[in-house]
Formats: structure tokens, C-alpha cells, sequence
């Protein structure tokens, strides 16, 4: 298909850079523009975020992906719980919206190895020796058996220091 020039173009080579020009920013859209009002956090860690003045409410849009919890001098820790992402948005009293952060929650990047036994996966933590790690994607027998060794020696810890 061939492109009609305008006449008020001096060039065929402008108008064709004038016209990507205009395609890129169409194909930004919104949610380019506001890429640094991402806030990245690992699954399982926390960061710690400062909210802007006079907020009153904080909404987390889905908090099985992100939770987070207030602290003094408008500070505000970002947990995250889930893989996936999700908003925080922070209102003041009347309901307006002070800021709208979007919260991508991905997995752990640090010495972890997963093994695979079929459809079933066990996460290990190698740091330096490898141990179990329970993660959200693990087969639900190694999950519970983890947790449950977990809770036992704990158990077991609490009751021999009363």
C-alpha cells in the first residue's frame, strides 16, 4: 500500500520521519509515560516507599500481590506477597487521589535452585548450602511439609524457653 505525501511536507524523508514520530508516540500511550511511577518488588521482601503529603487512605488493588503498612513520617512499607502486579493509590480526606502507583511483584533473583519431578517443583535456597525454601509455585506436598517442619520446630523452640 502506498502512502499519500502532503504537500505541505518538504520531503518525502521528513514526512516519513514526522510520521514514525507520531506512530511512536501513539503506541506509548499512557502507561509508558508514567513507567517511573512503577514500583518493583521482590516476592517475599519489602521495600519502603515516602507517600506525598496530607494522605488519608491507602487502597492496594489486589493485596494476595502487595500489602503494605504505614509507618511514622509518611513512610510506607511495600510487602510483596504475590507474583503479578497490582496499584496503591493514597487519597486525602475529601477522596481525592494524591498519587497512583503501580506495584509489579516478580520472583526472587537470588541463589535459588528449583527442581522439577514432572509437574511437580521444590525451591531450594543456596546460600551457600542449599536448603529448602518454600515458594509460591511449589507442589503443594513439598509446600505443607516445609510449613509443617517449619511450625514444629518452632513449636518446639517456644516451649523450651517458658
Amino acid at each position: 500500500m502506498m502512502a499519500k505525501i502532503s504537500p505541505g511536507c518538504a520531503s518525502e524523508k521528513i514526512c516519513v520521519a514526522f510520521a514514525l514520530c507520531l506512530l511512536g508516540l501513539a503506541c506509548a500511550g499512557p502507561g509508558d509515560a508514567s513507567a517511573a511511577e512503577t514500583l518493583a518488588v521482590t516476592v517475599d521482601q519489602a521495600t519502603v516507599m515516602k507517600l506525598p503529603e496530607k494522605v488519608s487512605t491507602i487502597v492496594v488493588g489486589n493485596p494476595l500481590i502487595a500489602d503494605v503498612a504505614v509507618q511514622s513520617s509518611g513512610l510506607v512499607v511495600v510487602t510483596g506477597k504475590g507474583y503479578g502486579s497490582t496499584n496503591l493509590i493514597a487519597l486525602d480526606r475529601t477522596g481525592a487521589v494524591l498519587m497512583e502507583r503501580s506495584v509489579v511483584v516478580r520472583g526472587a533473583t537470588d541463589q535459588s535452585v528449583r527442581v522439577y519431578r514432572g509437574v511437580e517443583r521444590e525451591t531450594y535456597s543456596c546460600t551457600p548450602d542449599c536448603e529448602r525454601r518454600i515458594t509460591l509455585g511449589d507442589s503443594a506436598t513439598y509446600f505443607q511439609a516445609t510449613i509443617d517442619q517449619a511450625e514444629n520446630r518452632n513449636g518446639k523452640a517456644s516451649s523450651r524457653t517458658k
